[in-house]
């Protein structure tokens, strides 16, 4: 009985022990015109959770395996049919209208900061995890909302889903777990998403991409928490920094949003590491910050998932939601300006 007490509590402190051993976020020179958020799964549906809640600070958003903002609805049983399954189909009128009072009423953000923001949606044909169809009703979410709305005519709507390749990140390289959706969730399907996703975020790419020369540093996330409160997430994060960056000179900034059971704590650095966004980081000059999240059962969230169906609170997914505030002080700490 006393070892196991004496192991419950090197359990509970060890966390604790090792909340402070990362440094603060560095102070970079973030050019507010070039920033993005990309996210697989889970984290494709934070990243359009935040670009809805904070468009001034996020228009650009690419949407890897992920539905239509507002699809749970605060509902877990939701997420896991009609948001992963798409059975029943997610109602994209229903859902552009939510979006449309919710900005009207403050809940997320002014709906005219995207008018000229680049949304790209890939997603690929064997993924039996997140149904074709649901990512498909993301991207008429977007091209609804941008007819439906004055000033967006600008939006960039791209829908990339006719590619071969189940529920993972496809990355460069060839290999024989492109068709298979198994840890860490980098499919070695011959296509560089990455690459696409930074062409599609910052347009054409001055040069081609070699290895990453930059420095990949961890950063301590509980020093972020807004106003203190536990945003779910991992005492310890990652964030690359491209060799313009720590020079001084002028930055964009990319947030990539790991999936479920693909934090550090399941797979170790290989998506920080892996993805790919890092060498395409030292061709666009862009710092990317790589959050992580931690498992929990109180509240629910054995998988380590970002909170698109509500377990961190009733308002989640929008612009009072603890990791949508945990976002906005990470990318001010990191140097992106502060909005008037």
């Amino acid at each position: 009985m006393r070892k196991t007490f004496g192991l419950l509590a090197l359990l509970l402190v060890a966390p604790l022990a090792r909340a402070g051993d990362a440094p603060p976020l560095p102070a970079l020179k973030i050019d507010a015109s070039r920033t993005a958020m990309v996210g697989l799964s889970s984290g494709a549906y934070m990243a359009a959770q935040a670009q809805l809640a904070y468009p001034e600070l996020f228009p650009n958003a690419a949407i890897v395996a992920g539905g239509p903002f507002g699809c749970a609805g605060g509902k877990l049983d939701v997420a896991l049919g009609s948001c992963m399954k798409g059975v029943p189909a997610p109602d994209v009128g229903a859902l552009v209208a939510a979006a449309t009072r919710r900005s009207a009423s403050g809940e997320i953000g002014a709906l005219k900061d995207l008018a000229h923001a680049r949304v790209y949606l890939l997603h690929g044909r064997d993924d039996a995890l997140v149904a074709p169809a649901v990512v498909e009703a993301g991207a008429h979410f977007y091209e609804r909302l941008r007819d439906a709305t004055p000033g967006l005519k600008g939006m960039q709507v791209h829908d990339d889903g006719q590619r071969a390749f189940a529920h993972n990140l496809p990355v460069a390289a060839t290999g024989d777990d492109c068709d298979k959706s198994v840890a860490p969730y980098l499919g070695h399907c011959g296509f560089d998403a990455a690459g696409e996703i930074f062409s599609r975020m910052f347009g054409k790419p001055r040069r081609a991409a070699t290895a990453a020369r930059g420095e990949l540093r961890t950063f301590d996330q509980d020093a972020l928490r807004p106003d203190g409160a536990d945003a779910f997430l991992a005492s310890t994060g990652y964030v690359y920094l491209p060799p313009a960056c720590l020079a001084g000179k002028p930055c964009g900034v990319m947030i990539a949003l790991h999936g479920c059971k693909q934090n550090a704590q399941a797979v170790g650095e290989s998506f920080v590491k892996d993805a790919g966004f890092n060498r395409w980081a030292d061709v666009y000059d862009v710092a990317v910050l790589y959050p992580q999240t931690r498992a929990s059962f109180a509240p629910l969230n054995p998988q380590a998932c970002w909170d698109w169906w509500g377990y961190s609170g009733a308002d989640y997914d929008s612009r009072h939601g603890v990791q949508l505030r945990w976002l906005v002080n990470a990318v001010h700490a990191l140097g992106l300006p502060v909005q008037p």
